[in-house]
């Protein structure tokens, strides 16, 4: 038997719903705050990554999946999906139609991680780019978005964190401390650590090494380097915050694990996860567009990862199973061939309808009925077809009534759509 690849993982049906309930409530939330939607391919030139990622961090030198196809060029299925969607923006001149731009997309990324609880080698993101805005208040507004959705979707146990990176001007000077401070501490860095802390160093921030992690709690903080311009941008982003009650601290270690991002940039972390507790982060890329061969124009954004959404909202996916709604047993050819023109008819109305096609006992369709978890079975035999009138079983109650054959299908399609919306 051919299983799965090592760290892929299939979203059985079970599951699907859900993941559609979580999918469409972002989509509305998103085109409510003037987002438009953007697809963009799942393989890329090489290029792209390395040179948006960043050659040092861990996603290229490690992590990306890369070949050479027939015609001798690199191409990398999209670990990440901010630089696709800036090459989309810079190919397309999406910026000339409108200097501001909000964009969003939803799909697969992919990664050779170590698979663990949480972080599979293909994982689903959402993500949400804006572009032309320097202002610090677009940051505010889009963590906002974020943690709107979060609450949404009625998460307990999430927890914001902002910090700033700085910007060109004021960076190299904290990289220099940063330096510094690791001198003489060889011994009490991992391999990984002792490789990034000549290229760079701020990415030992992000390492979860106990020892690493250790080390770096008394590191110099970025936000003691700032430049004036960067403090008064984050300083305006938090007061932005405030006014709307949103809590957040202030994680002067936290840091993005991808080399274009600038000043703002912050988490979203839930308690309950574990050691893969951050479920979306994101934040200002000023420069990105424009080393891309683009114009110079600001950007930020964010990606949630639904994996880990999934994960918090296990409990809730039978809520969302999409359950057939009724269930025709039919006993006998004419009850069979009645049974099917009614199937089709109640699908046109947009109601969700099964039957079994083998013309089994009585017994045997209601048990599958059961299986199925319908609401309603309606059963129908020579004797109901004599009478003129159908039985109608209430699955939960048990409680039955006749209905006429003329118009059952009405009947039985209002009844239902009467009680999905009291639901």
């Amino acid at each position: 038997m051919i299983k799965l690849v090592k760290g892929f993982k299939d979203i059985l049906p079970e599951e699907a719903g859900l993941w559609q309930h979580v999918e469409m409530l972002v989509r509305e939330l998103l085109e409510d705050f003037g987002f438009a939607e953007l697809r963009i391919p799942i393989l890329e030139q090489t290029e792209l990554f390395a040179r948006s990622i960043g050659t040092s961090t861990d996603i290229v030198e490690k992590e990306m999946y890369t070949f050479i196809d027939r015609s001798g060029e690199s191409l990398t299925l999209r670990p990440e999906a901010t630089a696709s969607v800036v090459r989309a923006y810079i190919e397309h001149r999406l910026y000339a139609k409108n200097p501001v731009r909000k964009l969003y997309t939803i799909g697969p990324m992919f990664r050779r991680e170590r698979p663990q609880k949480g972080r599979y080698r293909q994982f689903y993101q959402i993500n949400a780019e804006v572009f032309g805005l320097h202002d610090p208040r677009a940051d505010a507004e889009l963590i906002l978005l974020l943690m709107t959705f979060m609450g949404r979707l009625e998460l307990s146990g999430i927890v914001l964190h902002i910090n700033s990176l700085g910007c060109p001007a004021c960076r190299p000077r904290f990289k220099d401390a940063l330096k510094s401070f690791l001198t003489g501490r060889s011994e009490q860095l991992c391999s990984d650590c002792l490789r990034r802390r000549d290229k760079n160093p701020l990415r030992i921030f992000d390492c979860k090494v106990p020892a690493c992690k250790e080390t770096m709690q008394d590191a110099p903080s970025i936000l003691e380097h700032l430049c004036n311009t960067c403090q008064s941008h984050f300083e305006i982003v938090k007061t932005s915050l405030d006014r709307f009650q949103m809590p957040y601290q202030v994680n002067p270690r936290l840091v993005r694990g991808l080399d274009y991002y600038t000043r703002t940039t912050f988490e979203v972390l839930a308690e309950t996860l574990g050691a893969q507790d951050a479920v979306a982060g994101g934040g200002r890329y000023d420069g990105l567009v424009k080393a891309l061969g683009g114009p110079d124009q600001p950007g930020i954004g964010f990606a949630i990862g639904i994996d880990r959404l999934m994960a918090l909202l296990a409990g809730r996916a039978q809520d969302f199973e999409k359950r057939p709604h009724i269930f025709i047993a039919a006993i006998g050819e004419q009850a069979q061939n009645i049974a099917f023109q009614w199937v089709q008819d109640l699908r046109r109305q947009r109601v969700r309808a099964e039957m079994d096609f083998e013309n089994r006992s009585l017994k045997s369709q209601m048990r599958r009925a059961d299986k199925l978890g319908v609401t309603y079975a309606l059963i129908v035999g020579d004797r109901e077809l004599d009478d003129g009138a159908a039985v109608l079983r209430n699955m939960t109650t048990k409680e039955q009534e006749k209905v006429s054959l003329q118009n059952v299908v009405t009947l039985v399609a209002n009844r239902i759509r009467a009680e999905q919306s009291i639901h």
